[in-house]
């Protein structure tokens, strides 16, 4: 593992130019084909625009808003702030104008870098009567500012390139300044979705992200010859940490044109490895499963065979038990014939996947590593610079987090409370004593979650603290393992778990509507709307069965005495998710608060 006490972010790009020579370093996919960056020119990009941003009269310490879909611009922004000694403070574009502006005059940001018009538009429409802000710097197009300066990105780095060409000392002044900043320096503040009340801004130095950097390289090995595709928004401190990984180790990244694209990206980009949150990895699993269910004849025998013997396989391993040699020809035989076949839909090139920010479903893992695609659980906050713990991709254990990175203490707390200690602790909540002090003691981090250590070394998340369910009789039920084995029935796509001072445990059930409907179609019944699908009592009738089941293996106070079914699936535009995919529990239950009255009545 590599070490030095004296890199920052702000050296990321010397490093990249001087030790990787790449024609394609960035890229972003589009329908008309992919847009290549080489490392020269994210050097130069990187430089001229920080340049032209100190024009601007950017100083070390000032906060800039950095509002933009996930793009090579994105990082070269991000990266000519940080050699500026400036902070970044990532916004995300789904935000509304009060949840924005609420970041933007909390951090005091002097600038915001924003990707087109509609982002300008959402920052005039509510503007506070104290801001720091002064300029809008947009990414696509041209845009009015109403009382801000507004400019294109391009101005501002053709500022900085007309400097190049009138100084000759600028080119040593810009190096002198990124070699100014110290691991110590503030480098971003980060202000959590939350699923509960305001975001808080979580301040994260060089040494802190630099020091994960490091970390992950005592996990896993990447090379200049890897390549991966970036989906998820670089908002959020997993992908935007991925990607300074990937930087320092010469991986070329290709940015996704949007989610709906990603299947067609990655049979042109052909990744080596991805990250991406649970949700995802369950949307390409249930793909891949229609595509199964699909197949017929012949085909659909050698497929049903093939991924039987995967999951034998898959099992025998994950378990570290002995694997006969009859099941590992019967396996590369299954894997030449199936699964080699399923993997050229993702690319046919993965070397492993990652999955972070919630709890994989053991059903999703087990098949992934039963197709030979293995995906890897890691678990990490924004107050930890994310990374925590991962699975060692040669031990890996499905239920658990992996193993704490290299210089991460984890411990557990007399309450089951998971703690974290090390180089990647936050520094606190900007402008939040109270909120410090309650999460970080004597060089602590309290996480909020519960989980456990095996005797060799493996985390796992059991629940979340303040999730804890008392029913009126003061039991307390830790929602999350129940919500994971309600969402493991492949009619369910999400489950949330409620009884707060309630007699009894319920849930509200989201329907995996494509199974469901196929599965009305075959018995021959008819619903005219979703409304009356999730009311039909044949359709009541299947989801008691999976309660039944459920609860014949629970405890008598944690079983689930009703439930509702909803008409729709978790959004973020009405805020029952969070930007990572996270259920906002209250707003759920805010949401459908006279259905739970009915369940209760």
């Amino acid at each position: 593992m590599e070490t030095n006490d004296r890199f920052t972010l702000a050296d990321l790009t010397f490093r990249c130019r001087d030790r990787f020579s790449k024609p394609d370093i960035l890229c972003r996919c589009e329908e008309r084909g992919n847009h290549p960056r080489s490392t020269a020119q994210l050097f130069e990009e990187t430089r001229a625009l920080s340049l032209g941003l100190r024009a601007l009269g950017l100083e070390a310490g000032d906060r800039v808003a950095l509002i933009s879909d996930s793009r090579p611009e994105w990082v070269t922004s991000d990266l000519a702030i940080l050699a500026a000694g400036a902070v970044t403070v990532p916004v995300y574009p789904t935000l509304s104008a009060p949840q924005a502006w609420f970041i933007l005059a909390e951090c005091g940001a002097r600038i915001a870098i924003v990707a087109n018009a509609s982002q300008v538009d959402k920052i005039n429409e509510a503007v506070p009567d104290a801001c720091e802000l002064e300029t809008i710097v947009v990414i696509d197009g041209d845009a009015k500012g109403g009382r801000f300066r507004v400019l294109t990105l391009p101005e501002v780095a053709d500022r900085g390139g007309a400097i190049l060409d009138a100084d000759p000392t600028a080119a040593e002044r810009y190096r002198a300044t990124a070699a100014a900043v110290r691991p110590e320096s503030l480098a971003t503040i980060v202000y959590t979705s939350g699923t509960t009340g305001d975001p808080k801004g979580v301040m994260l130095t060089h040494r802190n992200i630099v020091s994960n950097v490091l970390a992950t390289q005592g996990w896993l090995d990447l090379d200049p010859t890897d390549r991966i595709l970036s989906f998820l928004p670089l908002s959020h401190v997993f992908e935007r940490v991925v990607l300074f990984r990937c930087l320092f180790d010469g991986v070329s990244i290709y940015f996704a044109e949007s989610m709906a694209s990603v299947a067609r990206d990655l049979l042109r980009v052909k990744p080596t490895i991805m990250t991406g949150v649970p949700r995802a990895w369950e949307k390409f699993y249930q793909a891949i499963q229609e595509g199964l269910k699909a197949l017929g004849g012949p085909r659909k025998t050698l497929a049903d065979w093939g991924i039987r013997v995967g999951y034998e396989h898959a099992r025998l391993w994950l378990s570290g038990g002995k694997i006969p040699a009859s099941l590992r020809i019967r396996r590369a035989v299954a894997d030449r014939l199936v699964f080699a076949r399923i993997r050229e839909r993702v690319g046919g090139r993965i070397r492993f996947l990652v999955s972070g920010s919630a709890p994989l479903a053991a059903k999703v893992g087990e098949f992934f590593f039963a197709i030979n695609l293995p995906i890897l659980e890691a678990y990490g906050l924004t107050e930890s610079s994310p990374g925590i713990s991962g699975n060692p991709i040669d031990a890996p254990r499905l239920g658990t987090v992996g193993k704490p990175l290299p210089g991460v203490e984890v411990r557990i707390a007399p309450d089951g409370e998971i703690l974290v200690r090390g180089p990647n602790v936050m520094q606190g909540y900007y402008k939040r004593k109270e909120a410090t002090a309650e999460t970080l003691t004597d060089g602590w981090l309290h996480t909020g979650d519960i989980g456990e250590v095996s005797a060799d070394g493996y985390l796992s998340i059991t629940d979340r603290k303040k999730d804890l369910i008392v029913t009126s009789g003061g039991k307390k039920i830790a929602p999350q393992p129940l919500e994971n084995l309600l969402k493991a029935d492949p009619l369910i796509s999400e489950a949330v778990l409620i009884g707060e001072q309630r007699k009894f445990p319920a849930a509200l059930l989201v329907p995996d509507f494509a199974r469901l409907e196929a599965r009305i179609a075959a018995m021959k019944l008819r619903a005219a709307s979703r409304e009356e699908l999730v009311r039909h009592p044949e359709v009541l009738r299947l989801y008691q069965e999976v309660l039944d089941r459920l609860n014949g293996s629970l405890a008598q106070f944690e079983r689930v005495k009703r439930f509702a079914l909803l008409p729709s699936e978790f959004t973020m535009e009405r805020g029952e998710l969070t930007p990572t995919m996270k259920v906002r529990r209250q707003v759920v239950e805010q949401r459908w608060r006279p259905l739970i009255e009915t369940i209760y009545g």
